[in-house]
């Protein structure tokens, strides 16, 4: 399983004059690469809590009284603002169900769509230099080790030669890059030419036209094939006898020469923008070793295909060769200290309770095991170990939530007894009181300490399991990950995004998510579009920084069904065509029925059910979950819908058992005493209920589910999925 999101015992509060809202307790999921985990429940139920928390934009009077949330090697609940605006909008970005919500009224669309990507394009290359260096220094230390000492100018050799034709072919790059920015930038203006000339607007013909002449000639790149330059200046040239003695029409018409010409330019421009690109990587290595070759004028797949071939033969094959030998290194030796931190990992256990009398000792012992953990990550992997890199943090926050519980339980209970004295004594003497005593906010200690035993634990299973995979991971696999991961990074620090580049992206966009005539909509302010069209908007600035994680906050509820149907497919569209991973939060399932991989039924803050979609649809098992299928309307159901009687708890004073019960008809005497625990129904599906318990009575789902699922089943052929 590819996972790139991992929220592990989430716990979220809110301060309120009433009281602390227990919003979000103790939730666990996993989300994988190129998946749907939708988020399901009714208002109040802690889901977009959990999407808020993910990117830290809670409010000021939030708690986060326990948890992680893990990502590229990251807790994003314990890093700071500066690292978090990072991530946010960048990696992660987020659909709310208000558009106007994320959108500036009095900017204009096609602005707010262009600043993220002009924004971050800076960073982003700064950040891709940054880890060139560190991965490239790794090879180096880690291959050194593995070969001895005696290897060092060897070593040392293949790494300057590998960063040496690195530069020539960023060097190369960025020429091309910038020849082939000026085509889309001239693509753009021949579009805006045409589009405006053909609705007859006002447009300034002869300067235009000669613009485009003029910056035909910065289009010219050694990789564009060899009679490119005679076609680009025969181009400019046409443009310039096109508008010779051009004179401007009281109709705003133009010519058919001119736009003849223009179109000419715009299909030469647009042939050479959609060339195969050049593989630099490899065509760096050639020219340094080459540096008279004349490479003008041959055939980019020929180039390739004849660099690739050099580049193996004469340098990358043998540098594998070397880099698996320090990947191997880098495994093994991480993977022995592994195995000796899960010793003294577990000989640490129940040594905090030693501590509890001394903050810094505490913190001491915590940071001596954070360094053996840390000591024992392996450096050379790419996609990194978010639970080693984030254990410091952990057990060090699981900590001084003890600690500050110590100190602020008894001042929490003498506020409490203060105020309710004065309150009895108010009373006592015949007052009228109209205000309540604010219910007192203790934390258990013997949970919090349990806490810190579970960061150890926690780790000690991660380590255990990954000390058990440790016989199929594939060395030379990870080899060519790095050198692809390199010549990744080399590319992204050329790839400058320019004010023009950053336009054009935003039309493609905007014509991406299905907003007619982006060109003239670019130029509009967000009063000028409908409700679903403002949505696209928010999707397209969502999408503007190519992010990994897509989390969408009820973007459908406030549209009509019509439009509804229109985002969904939207949504399901760009996440395959992006290989996106998607977080999408509804109180409807219905919504998510024909979009999910997997599904999370959310009540009272805890998950109370979760599977794949067709394990939630086909084979529910919570009352809730039951409860919310029989409220969702279709074509077919002839009954009448059931609705879910009474209101959700009030989460300032939790139910002692399953908050469901109290709405439940099928609750038992269990279900108001004590919480169920999840009951596993198959490896991907589980449920939290007492009726999934060995002993409890027998229970089918209400006629109108069972109903419904054998419909399906039928459609289906009687095959789920």
């Amino acid at each position: 399983m590819d996972k790139i999101l991992d929220v592990k015992n989430l716990r979220v509060s809110f301060r309120t004059s009433g009281g602390t809202v227990k919003a979000v307790r103790d939730i666990s999921f996993e989300l994988e690469r190129g998946k749907t985990l939708a988020i399901v429940g009714e208002s109040g139920s802690g889901k977009s809590v959990t999407s808020k928390a993910i990117l830290g934009i809670l409010a000021g009077n939030s708690i986060i009284e326990s948890g992680e949330i893990l990502y590229d090697g990251k807790d994003l609940l314990k890093i700071s603002e500066e690292e978090m605006c990072d991530i946010r909008g960048n990696r992660i970005s987020m659909i709310f169900q208000d558009p106007l919500s994320s959108l500036n009224p009095i900017v204009k669309i096609g602005r707010q769509i262009t600043e993220a990507m002009l924004l971050k394009d800076k960073g982003n290359r700064r950040e891709a230099k940054r880890e060139f260096n560190e991965v490239l220094g790794l090879v180096k230390q880690n291959s050194i080790a593995a070969l001895g000492e005696g290897s060092r100018a060897q070593v040392e050799e293949r790494i300057k030669t590998f960063e040496n034709f690195n530069a020539e072919a960023i060097r190369m790059e960025n020429a091309y890059n910038t020849a082939k920015n000026a085509a889309k930038d001239l693509i753009a203006k021949t579009e805006d030419f045409l589009f405006l000339t053909s609705k007859k607007q006002k447009v300034d013909v002869k300067g235009s036209v000669k613009t485009i002449a003029d910056k035909l000639k910065t289009v010219k790149n050694e990789f564009f094939s060899h009679d490119t330059d005679a076609k680009l200046d025969a181009a400019a040239q046409e443009l310039g006898e096109a508008v010779r003695g051009f004179k401007p029409a009281k109709d705003q018409s133009v010519p058919d020469r001119i736009t003849e010409a223009v179109k000419r330019s715009e299909d030469l421009l647009r042939e050479l923008d959609g060339r195969t690109v050049p593989e630099f990587f490899r065509i760096g290595f050639y020219k340094m070793q080459n540096p008279h070759a004349d490479l003008h004028g041959m055939p980019v797949e020929e180039l390739n295909a004849m660099t690739r071939e050099y580049l193996d033969q004469n340098f990358i094959l043998d540098f594998l060769d070397m880099e698996e030998k320090g990947v191997r290194y880098s495994f093994e030796t991480a993977l022995e200290k592994k195995k000796q931190v899960v010793e003294t990992l577990k000989a640490a256990r129940g040594q905090f309770a030693g501590l509890k009398n001394s903050r810094s000792a505490a913190h001491k012992w915590a940071n001596d095991l954070a360094k053996q953990v840390e000591d024992s990550i392996d450096r050379m992997e790419i996609v990194k170990d978010s639970s080693a890199y984030t254990f410091r943090y952990a057990v060090n926050d699981a900590i001084d939530r003890y600690f500050n519980a110590v100190k602020r339980n008894p001042k929490e209970e003498a506020r409490f007894a203060r105020q309710s004295r004065r309150r009895d004594a108010l009373i006592a003497k015949g007052r009228t009181v109209d205000w309540k005593v604010v219910p007192k906010v203790v934390y258990d200690l013997d949970e919090l300490e349990d806490n810190v035993e579970k960061s150890v634990a926690n780790m000690v299973s991660h380590y255990e399991e990954y000390i058990e995979a440790a016989p199929g991971v594939d060395c030379a696999a990870r080899s060519v990950q790095i050198v692809d991961y390199l010549k990744d990074r080399g590319s992204e620090m050329v790839h400058r995004v320019t004010r023009s580049m950053a336009r054009e992206k935003a039309i493609q966009l905007m014509e991406e998510v299905g907003i007619p005539e982006p060109r003239i909509r670019y130029n509009q302010y967000p009063f000028e579009f409908s409700g679903g069209m403002r949505q696209r908007i928010v999707i397209a600035i969502a999408l503007a920084a190519n992010p990994d994680i897509l989390i969408c906050d009820e973007p459908t509820t406030a549209l009509d069904v019509t439009i509804q149907a229109q985002i969904l497919e939207l949504i399901n569209k760009l996440k395959a065509e992006r290989n996106l991973s998607v977080i999408f939060i509804t109180h409807d399932l219905g919504v998510v029925a024909n979009m999910a991989d997997d599904i999370a039924v959310m009540y009272a803050g805890k998950i109370v059910e979760y599977g794949t979609a067709d394990e939630i649809f086909y084979d529910p098992r919570h009352p809730y979950t039951w409860a919310l299928l029989s409220s969702m309307p279709d074509l077919d159901t002839k009954e009448k819908l059931d609705a879910i009687p009474g209101t959700p708890p009030n989460m300032i004073y939790p139910p002692e058992g399953d908050a469901f019960a109290a709405r439940n008809k099928y609750a038992m005497q269990i279900d108001f005493e004590m919480q169920p625990p999840p009951f596993q129904v198959s490896p991907t599906h589980w449920a939290a209920t007492w009726l999934l318990h060995p002993d409890a009575p027998k229970v089918e789902p209400p006629k109108i589910i069972i109903d419904r699922i054998e419909r399906m089943k039928k459609r289906a052929g009687g095959e789920l999925g």
